[in-house]
Formats: C-alpha cells, sequence, structure tokens
C-alpha cells in the first residue's frame, strides 16, 4: 500500500510502548537493579524482580532480555509514522533516504562512540543498541516499500543465513555455534579487536535481529492501515503468540541465546514484541483507558534516545552525586541496602523529570 493513501493517525500505545522501555532502561544506570540483587533479598519478591532485570547469563530467556529486541521493534513501528509524515510535508523519496543513511551513520558512531567512553581510549566494539539499529534502521527502510510477503521472507531469510553461518563456520576452536566463545560471531569481532569475551555479546547480532525491526515495519503499516481496531488487534495477537510458540518449539534444537541472537531467540522476543503492542492498543488505543499513566511513559519516550546517552555518559553518576548526601540522610536509618535502593529510585525519577521538564518546554533531541 502507498504510504502518502495510508492513514496517519497517531498510535498512543508506540509513545507509551517507547516511554516505558526506555524507562526501564535508565533505571538500569541507577544501580537500582543491582542492589535489589543483594543476597539479602533473595526468595523476596524484590529478589525476585531483580533476577528478572538481569540477562540470562546463556540459554533462557529472562525479561531483561527483551529490552534491545523491544527498541529494534519500535524503530520499525515508527518508521512508517515517521516516512509518512516526511512525505505529507513533501520530501522527496530520494531526501528521505539521504535522512536515513545520514541517521544510520550517526547512530553507529554514537553507539561506537559510548563504548570509548569508559576505557579513555578508542577501542571498536558495535554491540549496544544504537550501534545495532544502525544496521537494522537501513535494511527495514530499504524494503519497506516491498510486499509484506516479501519482507516476511526476507526476514526468514535472515534468520536461516544466520543459522547456517553458525552451524557451518569451519574455523577450529570457532565451529561450536551454541558455546560462549567459540562461535562465528566470537570469532568475527576478534578479527578486528571488538570481542566481549566475558559478557559472550556479538556484533553480528544485528544481522538476525534485523527481522526485529522489519516486523516492527509490517505491525506498524498494519496500525496505519484502515482495517478495523479488531482486526489489528487480532492480527498482532494471533502473531505474537504464534511466533512464541514456535521459538520455544525450536529451542530443543536451536537455543534461545540472546548473548548472540539464535534464531529462536529472535523468533521468542519478535512474538513478545508483538503481543505487547497488541495489549497497549487495546487498553490505550481501542478501550482508551489512559491518563497520567500514559503520560508518565509518553514524556520520556518523546526524548528517548537524549536520556539514553545523558544516562550513559555519566548524567546519572552527575545526579546521584547531589542526591547522595540527602537521600543516605532520609534513608540511612533503614539500613545501607535500603538508603541505596532508596537513592537510585530517587535518581530515577531525576531522570524522569529531566524528561518531563524538556517535554513542558518543547525541547525534543532528534536526529
Amino acid at each position: 500500500m502507498d504510504l502518502q493513501t495510508i492513514t496517519s493517525r497517531r498510535i498512543l500505545a508506540i509513545d507509551i510502548f517507547r516511554g516505558f522501555t526506555m524507562f526501564l532502561l535508565i533505571g538500569e544506570f541507577t544501580h537500582l537493579y543491582e542492589w535489589l540483587a543483594d543476597e539479602s533479598l533473595e526468595g523476596t519478591f524484590a529478589g525476585l524482580i531483580a533476577f528478572q532485570l538481569h540477562h540470562h547469563p546463556w540459554n533462557g530467556l529472562r525479561f531483561w532480555d527483551l529490552i534491545q529486541p523491544f527498541f529494534m521493534f519500535i524503530v520499525g513501528l515508527s518508521l512508517p509514522f515517521a516516512v509518512n509524515g516526511r512525505l505529507k510535508k513533501g520530501a522527496t523519496q530520494k531526501k528521505i533516504l539521504r535522512h536515513v543513511v545520514k541517521r544510520s551513520v550517526i547512530l553507529l558512531v554514537l553507539g561506537w562512540a559510548l563504548y570509548c567512553i569508559g576505557p579513555g581510549r578508542i577501542t571498536f566494539r558495535f554491540q549496544n543498541v544504537l550501534a545495532q539499529i544502525a544496521f537494522t534502521y537501513l535494511i527495514a527502510y530499504l524494503i519497506m516499500d516491498r510486499s509484506a510477503r516479501f519482507q516476511i521472507l526476507f526476514s526468514i531469510g535472515l534468520l536461516v543465513i544466520t543459522e547456517l553461518i553458525y552451524r557451518l563456520f569451519p574455523v577450529d576452536g570457532f565451529n561450536h555455534p551454541f558455546v560462549p566463545n567459540e562461535n562465528f560471531g566470537a570469532w568475527l569481532d576478534l578479527q578486528y579487536g571488538g570481542e566481549d569475551l566475558n559478557g559472550h555479546w556479538v556484533a553480528f547480532n544485528a544481522l538476525p535481529t534485523a527481522a526485529h525491526t522489519i516486523w516492527g515495519v509490517l505491525v506498524g503499516k498494519l496500525l496505519m492501515s484502515d482495517a478495523s481496531s479488531k482486526k489489528k488487534f487480532m492480527t498482532m495477537l494471533l502473531s505474537g503468540v504464534f511466533l512464541i510458540v514456535i521459538g520455544y518449539l525450536l529451542d530443543p534444537l536451536t537455543p534461545i541465546i540472546k548473548r548472540i541472537a539464535t534464531s529462536s531467540f529472535v523468533i521468542v522476543s519478535g512474538g513478545w514484541s508483538i503481543l505487547v503492542i497488541a495489549i497497549l492498543y487495546w487498553i490505550v488505543d481501542m478501550k482508551q483507558i489512559n491518563g497520567r499513566w500514559t503520560m508518565f511513559f509518553t514524556v520520556i519516550g518523546m526524548n528517548s534516545l537524549f536520556i539514553y546517552l545523558f544516562a550513559h555518559i555519566g548524567g546519572t553518576q552527575f545526579i546521584e552525586s547531589i542526591l547522595h548526601p540527602f537521600s543516605f540522610a532520609i534513608f540511612g536509618s533503614a539500613g545501607e541496602l535500603a538508603a541505596h535502593i532508596g537513592t537510585s529510585v530517587l535518581v530515577w525519577l531525576a531522570l524522569w523529570g529531566l524528561c518531563f521538564w524538556m517535554y513542558r518546554k518543547r525541547l525534543f533531541i532528534k536526529i
């Protein structure tokens, strides 16, 4: 369908999904999840929550493993709306392509630069969400005007190619597809010094996880179409459940491993992404159950890139240094752990407050 003929009504569920995901992500920078994982809280409700807010060490799936797929998917969700908006303003396809390429390059540079700030030296790593999106965003845009059938087959092809490369890679020591640091992804990163042997993350994840962004585009087009709300919801609901079931069924054959983005992981996490947007769409766009809680997430989603970079380059530590003496005076009587948790919560809210202030001032940082 021609994007210019598609309805451009804003879907509130997308804004909430983006804000919810970003809010959880910046929470990690406050170290709250680390404090909740303290041994003294093991077996408590807080401990159970903390367990789900840390990546699975290898084969398996926890809630925190879904955060990056959510972002990849949301980028795709937003893409048809963004392109349609530019077309309505008179932009040509050539100008839009130039913008997409420029944005991909900027995201790649930002993602790479973040890895250099911590160690204080030039390093070459591309495993974070910005670097990964730089690739998936461009791929999804280049095929977004093709038929849904083509895009689905293309995304499946990416997973098949990934599966074959990992399983058939012949280099000794790296021909064990599902063993940490002994697979193709680790070998590839070793060639240019971008390896992450402690965390086992690989930059090659950008290829299979491009499926998340492509599926996001397809769902975005569905939401922009003139189909009934019920049909949109049921299509998303059934698609999400189908992918989740298929992903878990594949686990014995291809283990669900987020750190190297196995095909089973991409499928099951893609299913969860579609299911979440379906539920949010039903709640806020169909049933219109919204209010202050929706605004809470919307304001942070409107400046997601800014707050991610701000938190990543030391903004969280700066706010913590200001709040620390006051928060410890308030919560210190309950113990050191309680003081740390209280401080982290206050820092988390301060980051949200910064986004809220920017929202009120209509300050939106975009590229």
